[in-house]
């Protein structure tokens, strides 16, 4: 009997041992498991932290157009919007910007590339002993200022041909982002960077002002369909109603039918 009771303590020792294991190893694979999830979830969380960065452009080029178009684009998309008379006005401002850009850049850029040698020419050519360095100017600044500069200065800024108010308020815009442009581009020195900024400006502003336009149309059409016509009477109204009815008989007239 005592044997028998022994055995029976044994046997519960060796399972409450057995439990006792198996929990501990439940709880470690949990921990384990927790871990691994852990793991995961933080190497999730960095990719897709990684991913909202802005990547640089390989060529810097790019990356200095790209500040400059943030800086820009909302100025002129400001004033594009304004011209909402006519589409004449907004395509002579088009075709103000595009060319101020144009006209604006040769200039810097030919700076830029001249060289110290042709520069010390150009002065020792200024500084000459012609006939013209014996004249003595007796006009007023006013009047020489009256020479100097046109009346209206956006007279030099236009395109023949191109609307006024287009052009005006063009004259306006780009007097806003003129230094900005000069300013980016005379950062770059290598060819390639001048090039792409020059191109990629270009056409950037041209894609630029084909989406305001876009925009400004509104010519997006509404989806619609034939119950909602119906209901709201754009098909069947009273002018619209084909009614097939027959010619009233004699008889139906006689009984007022």
């Amino acid at each position: 009997m005592n044997n028998e009771r022994e055995l029976r303590r044994s046997i519960r020792s060796i399972i409450k041992h057995v439990k006792q294991k198996r929990l501990n190893e439940e709880k470690q694979l949990r921990k384990i498991i927790r871990s691994l999830i852990d793991y995961e979830l933080s190497s999730l969380h960095e990719g897709q932290t990684a991913d909202t960065d802005p990547t640089p452009n390989k060529s810097t080029g790019i990356n200095v157009l790209e500040d400059l178009l943030k800086k820009i684009i909302p100025v002129l998309e400001t004033d594009y919007k304004i011209l909402t008379t006519s589409d004449d006005q907004r395509k002579s401002f088009r075709s103000h910007i595009i060319q101020a850009i144009v006209n604006t850049l040769k200039p810097v850029e030919v700076n830029n590339d001249a060289s110290p040698e042709s520069v010390n020419e150009d002065i020792e050519i200024e500084l000459g002993d012609g006939e013209e360095d014996k004249f003595i100017d007796i006009r007023s600044d006013a009047e020489k200022k009256a020479d100097e500069e046109p009346e209206d200065p956006r007279a030099d800024f236009g395109i023949e041909g191109q609307d006024e108010t287009g052009r005006n308020m063009a004259y306006s815009s780009f007097k806003k982002i003129e230094t900005n442009v000069i300013d980016s581009f005379e950062l770059l020195s290598a060819d390639e960077d001048k090039e792409l900024f020059h191109d990629y400006l270009i056409a950037n502003v041209k894609l630029y002002f084909d989406k305001f336009e876009t925009e400004l149309a509104g010519n997006v059409s509404e989806p619609t369909n034939q119950a909602y016509k119906v209901a709201s009477g754009e098909e069947n109204d009273g002018d619209d109603l084909d009614l097939d009815l027959e010619e009233p008989t004699d008889d139906e007239i006689e009984l007022g039918l």
